[in-house]
């Protein structure tokens, strides 16, 4: 555990040009926003920092969710079939922080009992929760009516997956259903990822037209798309940019499912003429 106090011009540097991803809500930074263990690292970190202006207390803890073929996310007391939790192989320290305006905090993550891990993949969210000790991230109003009094407190939370991956990662991905939608102001592009095997995906999708005489033209891009398990399919759909100087009537789209690191999962095409 480290805790640094840090200048505002030094948290944005290292959150932005670490190369690592950042997650925000509030005054809370995160990074990175997904922890993945599939190899033979038995720790990692977190690093949290708080970039307001009050004291903040975040108290930390695990939840598990499933999520839903539209990608939303619902609280789960008990895994579904073909999903699997990751408490109870994951310890973390500390358990509450409190961080002081431009404070920043490591956050050890550790796997522990690995030996009863079956081949597959295990996921849990970690979960950091403003209390009520302090405003940075929360309102506060008061409503008097006939001498009572109403406090009202708004508090923020938000989690990040930490997923750990045992064996041989057999999942494929395809992308089908394609269907686009020129009628509105902004085209927009609907789809469905599937997913089959032990693991999850996540990754960036991009659609590309290709006119007739080859001419390549980016016209959308959307990072950070995921596909947990056991879930087999997800719709996703995204409205198309750059479009005005290209003829979505003519040439086709090029749709491709790539991992952040740049190996591409899928690719699907569909003509428009």
């Amino acid at each position: 555990m480290i805790r640094k106090l840090l200048s505002p011009l030094l948290l944005i540097f290292i959150f932005i040009f670490s190369g690592l991803a950042s997650y925000a809500q509030g005054d809370l930074m995160i990074m990175p926003k997904r922890l993945v263990f599939d190899g033979s690292q038995r720790s990692q970190e977190i690093n949290l920092a708080n970039t307001g202006s009050d004291t903040a207390v975040y108290a930390i803890s695990f939840v598990n969710y499933k999520m839903t073929q539209d990608g939303n996310f619902e609280q789960v007391e008990e895994a579904e079939e073909g999903q699997r939790f990751a408490t109870d192989f994951l310890r973390y320290f500390p358990r509450r922080v409190s961080l002081g305006p431009n404070e920043a905090q490591t956050i050890r993550v550790q796997l522990t009992r690995t030996g009863n891990l079956e081949q597959g993949e295990y996921r849990s969210h970690m979960y950091f929760r403003a209390v009520e000790e302090q405003t940075a991230l929360g309102e506060e109003t008061a409503e008097e009516s006939e001498g009572i009094s109403i406090n009202i407190k708004t508090v923020f939370g938000i989690s990040i997956p930490i997923i750990i991956r045992n064996g041989e990662n057999t999942t494929q991905i395809k992308l089908d259903n394609l269907k686009l939608d020129t009628e509105a102001e902004t085209p927009k592009l609907s789809l469905q990822i599937k997913r089959s095997g032990n693991m999850s995906v996540y990754g960036n999708l991009k659609a590309e037209h290709v006119a007739a005489d080859g001419t390549t033209t980016e016209v959308g891009l959307v990072k950070g798309i995921s596909v947990y398990t056991p879930n087999s399919v997800r719709d996703f759909s995204f409205q198309l940019r750059n479009a005005e100087g290209v003829d979505l009537n003519n040439g086709k789209l090029r749709i491709s499912y790539s991992e952040e690191k740049g190996e591409t999962l899928a690719t699907k095409e569909i003509y428009l003429n």
